[in-house]
Parts: structure tokens; C-alpha cells; sequence
């Protein structure tokens, strides 16, 4: 069964947990459908864990399509949510409208979400008002970084905590389906689930939201730049792979690689090889 908008909602009130993680290639998207994750996001996190970069703030939305239909080409029951960029909606509702059809239409995605409370709140009307589904999302929001000084947690002062419960009963009025909760102190997280209707998907944010969402490189220790205090590996693959990179550069250059079982021998007619000597 494909996993939508109605899916998640069914799950909070069921109080099933809602599973996620980021995505940005097709063979990694079959394999989380494969295991039944019910949500995939292609992050702007791409631009730390597929580019590099030191944050999010680079991602362009020509990349986020092209990551993006790659992953939504993989799937089939998993929902695939877009990342909007940095400044790709923030400037006006048209240009947020026009940013959110073209992950739709051309990276296939099934909703988008996009960072901030009030201040977001038309554009997620205008989306949500043409069918475009939106999660938000609250809390540590990566493209205001700067802003916050860093990657910090938020909503541990009473002010911060009542701003933060305000923006989301707003999101949620706007038509928002569900939003992301990051680095929040667990009992805020807590208390936003119970207030809203809407699912709320945790990372960093403890075990009582309705569902939770990581990186998956961080998950499977395959991204060593800084490991966030919230990160659980799940596995080592990172350490892994490195074992295997060196085991194929030992036996390439020891020739034990390619062996005859890896090799094609026949020819169709191998007395060409004679003619080809005296070439």
C-alpha cells in the first residue's frame, strides 16, 4: 500500500510510529522501500553528506530535482517528501508556489517541505490550496543557521517553548500534514504531539513523537565530518567499505583482481588474434 498524506495521519491515530530517513539516490531508495520505511525525505542535507559543503545553504533547486526523481524513480509505496531549498521560498508566495510544481512535476515527489513557523504560514496555504501537500518543520531549522549561531537546540526557555507550540498550532492551521520536529528538548516535542492533530516526526526531539527521521548516512556511520548527539548508528558501513576499498586496491594492484572467474575467455573465432599480431 502506497504510504500518503492519509497514511500518516491513520498512524497517529493509531499512535503507530511513522518511520523516515533522507534519500538522494535510486539504489538506496530500493532498499529502504525494501525494509518498509514509510517515508522518504530527499533532504537540502545533500549538500552536507553528497557535496560536502559545511551546511545546506548551497543546495539549488536544479539539484534537489535531479536527486530527487532519482529517488522517486526507486519507489513505489514509500512517500517521497521534497526539501525546498534555501531561498526558494522565502522571497514570495508566487515564487514558493512555482518552486513547489516543479518538485512535483519534475522530480516526482509526493509533498515538499519547507523550514519556519507564522512566517511560512501563506506559503503553505497557497500550496496546500492547490494540492500540493506540505510538511513543515520547526525547531533547529538548518538554513537559518546563521541566524541561530550554529546548530543549537530550541525551545529550552519558556519564551522559546510557547513561540515554538504557537508557530506549530499555526502551521497546522495553514494545512500543513505533519511537521518535523529537530533538536527540541524531549518534553516540548512531547507536548507539541499531544496538542496537535497533525503527525510530528522527531530527530533529536525524543521518543514521543509520532514518528522519527535520520540522516542515513549518519545512521550508517558512513559520514564522519561530526556525528550530531542524536545520531544512533545502526551499523558501522562506513568502516566497512573503507575495508573493502583497500582490499580491491591491494588485489588490483597485486593483480589477484580480476581472477579467471571474473574474466570472459571464448572468442568466435580466436585465430584473429594471430592476424592481429602482425597489425
Amino acid at each position: 500500500m502506497k504510504n500518503t498524506t492519509a497514511t500518516f495521519q491513520k498512524m497517529k491515530e493509531k499512535h503507530e510510529k511513522i518511520s523516515m530517513l533522507t534519500c538522494y539516490d535510486y539504489s538506496t531508495a530500493k532498499l529502504m522501500e525494501a525494509a518498509g520505511i514509510n517515508g522518504i525525505l530527499v533532504g537540502d542535507s545533500l549538500g552536507n553528506v553528497m557535496q560536502g559543503y559545511e551546511d545546506t545553504l548551497p543546495v539549488t533547486m536544479e539539484e534537489s530535482i535531479i536527486y530527487g526523481r532519482s529517488v522517486a524513480r526507486a519507489t513505489h509505496d514509500t512517500m517521497v517528501v521534497m526539501d525546498m531549498p534555501f531561498m526558494s521560498y522565502q522571497v514570495s508566495v508566487e515564487q514558493a508556489l512555482t518552486n513547489a510544481g516543479r518538485l512535483m512535476k519534475e522530480a516526482h515527489g509526493n509533498a515538499v517541505k519547507l523550514e519556519g513557523g507564522a512566517a511560512v504560514c501563506p506559503q503553505i496555504k497557497a500550496m496546500t490550496s492547490v494540492g500540493i501537500p506540505v510538511m513543515a518543520h520547526l525547531g533547529m531549522t538548518p538554513q537559518s543557521v546563521n541566524a541561530f549561531g550554529g546548530n543549537k537546540v530550541q525551545g529550552k526557555t519558556a519564551d522559546a517553548a510557547k513561540r515554538m507550540l504557537d508557530d506549530a498550532y499555526k502551521i497546522q492551521e495553514a494545512g500543513a500534514f505533519a511537521v518535523v520536529l529537530e533538536c527540541v528538548p524531549a518534553p516540548l516535542a512531547a507536548l507539541i504531539t499531544e496538542k496537535l492533530t497533525i503527525p510530528t516526526i522527531g530527530i533529536g526531539a525524543g521518543n514521543e513523537t509520532d514518528g522519527q527521521i535520520l540522516v542515513y548516512q549518519d545512521m550508517l556511520g558512513m559520514f564522519s565530518d561530526y556525528v550530531p548527539k542524536f545520531v544512533k548508528k545502526f551499523a558501522n558501513l562506513g568502516c566497512e567499505m573503507t575495508d573493502a576499498f583497500t582490499q580491491y586496491d591491494r588485489e588490483v594492484k597485486s593483480t589477484a583482481f580480476p581472477d579467471k572467474d571474473h574474466e570472459f575467455h571464448k572468442m568466435s573465432n580466436p585465430e584473429v588474434l594471430d592476424e592481429l599480431k602482425d597489425l
